[in-house]
Parts: C-alpha cells; structure tokens; sequence
C-alpha cells in the first residue's frame, strides 16, 4: 500500500494494540500458575517453564526477527510477529497436558518482535521531534498491557476458564493482523543482507544450557554434573557466538553497535532490570495466594483477589510512561533511568521486609509501576538515539530481548530459591520468598549503580542525529 495512504494516529494505534497483546501474555499466566499447577497435575518447577519457555522464544525470535525486519520491512516483521502471537493462543487454548501449553508459550514468544518493531516503524514514520513523545505513548501502552493482564485473569479464569484467558488475546491478534495490513505503511529504511543462522542457533543453545540448569538446580543439585555441565556449555557456546557476530559480515547482532556505551550501559540495566521485575510479575501473586491458616503467611487471595491487589501497580505504570516524555524532557532521560531503577529496588526491598497487610503489598506493587514506566521508556529511547535508523529494529530488539533473558535467568533463580524451600506439604516456607526476594532487592540495586555509568543523551537534530556527530554502527565512543 502506498505510504501516503495511512494517517499516523491509525498506524500508532495498530502498533499499541499488537504491543498491548504481547504486553498482556507477559503478565496474563502470572496469577494462574497454581490453577494451571493443579489442573494439569504438574510440579511447581515444571509449571514456572509456561512462564520460561515464553521468555526463552522471545529471546532467541526478538532479535532474530528484529533483524528480518530490519532486511524486508518492518511491517512484514510485523505481521510474522502477530501471526505467531494468534497462533501460540490457539494452541495454548486447547492444549490437553503442560507439555503443549509450554509448546503453545513457545509459539507466543515469538510474537517478543512487535515491540521492537513497533519502535523501528515509529521512528520511520514519526518527525525526529515526536519520536521520544511516541515511544513513551507505547511505553506505557507495554506497560499497561502487563497490568491488565494480571488484573483480568482471575475475571477469566473464574467466568471462562484457564483456557478462556488464551481466547481474548486471539482475537486480538487477529484484528491486529488486518489493521496492520491495513495502515501500517511500507518500511522506508531497510539494511540488505543475510540472516546468520548460526549465530542464531548459538544463541538458542547458550540460552538452553543456562536456563534449564539453572530452573533446575535445586532438584538436581548445585553441584551435580547434571547443572555444572550444561552451565559450561552454556560459557563455551556464549563465547563462540560471539566469535561468529565479530567476524560475520551479516551478523545477527551487531557486536561494534553494542560497544556504544550508550547501548552497552543500558543493555546491561536492562539484563537486570529484567531480571529483577519478571521474577516479581512471575511470584508476587504466588505469594499473595498462600492461605494464612496452612502456611502462617499469605492472604489466601483468589486469582481475582491477587490481580486487583496489583492493580495500582497498573495504574502507577500507565501514569509514569504517559509522563515520561515530559519527564525526560526536564530531567534527562539517564535521571530518568536513575529514578525508575530505584523505585525498582526500593520495591523489592519493601517486600522483603513489610508483606503481612495487603495494604503494603498493595503499595510496594504501585512502586514497581512507577520504576517500570519510568525505566522502560527510558531504556528504549536512549537505545533509539544511540543508534542508525537502519538498525533500530534490531538495536531495539537486542534491548527487549537482553531484558527477556534478564526475566528468564531471574524467574529461573528465584523459582530454584523458592523450590528450595519446600514444606512437606508442598507449600513454600516464607523464608523461601524473603530470600528470593532478597536476591531481587540486590540485583535491582546493582541496577541503580549501573544506570549511572550510562552517558547523558545529547540534543538531537531534526534528523535524530546528534549535532555534528555521524553516527554509524561502528563508532565506537560518543
């Protein structure tokens, strides 16, 4: 279709409904996971890979497909993601054992595209002034997608079924796919070459040889060969697919763009980052559904009850991204980044400490809402004006799916902390989350720290460059 054809607001407002559909899957399960435990007769640990199988896809497709866009178009790129999102439903939907609901959740992750996809198309199609503004609506669209979608699980879940809550994000995708076709316009930046398969394959294998020991190390044991083995797979194929990004000439990942030390500075807050907010979307309602009389902890929440307790942590998000533009216009976007990582830490420090109301839980999940929409649309629009418009797709994808891992290797750990800490009836001890959230509070801090080494972003020019800089994927220092 042609270019002149598709009014802006039509095509931002297709862009936040696929968002808004992947944001919701992120958060949607979260709540369920005891439902979906009992009801298809499954481990806790078994039960948490509906959430780390998710995450595993979306890293390895994020910026797999990231990168295809960047070559063919970033609608096609597009609609690929949102096809799979539909599809990965259906199957979720109907599946009869945990094995194919997991397969299901792999399918869904490769939907992890529409977000940087999404942004690559808004920086295409947005002047260079309205960029920050535009990433910041979708920002907080993300963020409040993962709201919505532990508030209406229980909802769901209570009228439908665990399997009605596949339906509604379905539906979605598909009226998705049509608008798309519909109003989002053809790429008008591309970056020819080949897609690298083999680093593609590194990169599935060094991620599978870490998350899986490291989901299972407290059933096999920290020391057994069953862990460290794969753990040192896990090195070996790490640093081969590095090897292979430096010297392909079509990398996968750009390994000369990510030394930029605005990218590499918040790439790393975003490993963290991720790691630190997935494990509290993932366990938070887990805890709040614990019933006192058993355990001597908890509120014994319903799904619904535990959704709604995290319903200001929805409303603090939606506010915090829609301000962001404004925010980072008068503080800066690293101040930004600085504030959103220590509401995160301070958060997590709060429910280690004061989790016996619901009231406190309550506030400690409005404070998650806060540091997410702040450091989420900080994250993306320093990675955005970092970068080559031809290689915002894949820069911005690299930046989800470092963010994804970070929530793969935080759910994994703090499901192992969790496990170890098991009652003989099942049920974790409270010391089993104090732990592990414990571990969240230090590596959210640690994100803090690191966010201050990331360089101030500089004004840019109505071409979304830097005054007198040229920037290209190989400029080293800024």
């Amino acid at each position: 279709m042609s270019r002149t054809t598709s009014p802006p607001r039509l095509t931002l407002l297709t862009l936040a409904t696929g968002v808004a559909t992947f944001a919701m899957l992120q958060a949607l399960v979260n709540p369920v996971l005891p439902t979906l435990q009992h009801d298809l007769n499954t481990s806790q640990s078994t039960v948490t890979w509906v959430i780390t199988a998710w995450l595993l896809s979306a890293s390895v497709a994020t910026p797999l497909l990231g990168r295809i866009g960047d070559m063919i178009g970033k609608e096609r790129a597009l609609l690929v993601a949102l096809a799979a999102i539909a599809l990965g439903c259906l199957i979720a939907a109907v599946a009869p054992n945990v094995g194919v609901l997991i397969t299901g959740r792999v399918v869904q992750g490769f939907g992890g595209a529409v977000f940087p996809v999404s942004f690559g198309i808004v920086r295409d199609e947005f002047p260079a002034a309205r960029v920050p503004s535009m990433i910041g609506v979708l920002s907080a669209v993300i963020a409040g997608g993962n709201g919505v979608g532990i508030v209406i699980a229980g909802p769901i879940v209570e009228a439908l079924g665990w399997r009605g809550m596949f339906w509604l994000p379905t539906i979605l995708a598909v009226a998705t796919v049509v608008l798309a076709h519909r109003y989002v316009p053809r790429s008008p930046v591309r970056s020819p070459g080949r897609i690298n398969w083999a680093a593609a394959a590194l990169l599935s294998g060094w991620l599978v040889t870490l998350l899986v020991p490291l989901s299972k190390a407290t059933s096999w044991g920290w020391g057994s060969a069953a862990v460290l083995a794969p753990l040192a797979a896990a090195v070996v194929l790490f640093a081969a697919w590095i090897a292979v990004e430096l010297r392909s000439r079509d990398p996968l990942i750009d390994m000369r763009m990510m030394r930029l030390p605005a990218v590499w500075t918040t790439n790393f807050v975003a490993l963290l980052y991720g790691a630190g907010m997935f494990a509290s979307f993932a366990f938070l309602p887990q805890f709040m559904q614990i019933p006192p009389a058993v355990a001597g902890y908890g509120f014994g929440s319903s799904v619904t009850e535990a959704g709604l307790l995290m319903l200001p942590m929805l409303v603090t998000m939606a506010v915090a991204s829609s301000v962001s533009g404004l925010v980072s216009r008068v503080l800066g976007l690293k101040t930004q980044l600085v504030g959103g990582c220590a509401f995160g830490a301070l958060s997590s420090a709060g429910i280690v400490f004061y989790h016996d109301r619901p009231w406190q839980l309550a506030a400690e999940a409005g404070a998650i809402g806060l540091g997410l929409g702040l450091a989420y649309a900080a994250m993306t629009n320093l990675i955005v004006q970092s970068v080559p418009a031809d290689q915002t797709a894949v820069a911005g994808g690299m930046n989800t799916n470092i963010r994804t891992i970070g929530g793969s290797i935080g759910t994994a750990v703090l499901s192992s902390v969790i496990a170890g800490h098991l009652r003989p009836d099942g049920l974790p001890y409270e010391s089993g989350f104090t732990t592990g959230f414990l571990v969240l509070t230090a590596t959210l801090a640690a994100t803090v720290a690191v966010s201050l080494l990331v360089p101030a972003a500089r004004r840019q020019t109505a071409s979304g460059a830097e005054p007198g800089v040229r920037i290209t994927a190989a400029t080293e220092a800024r």
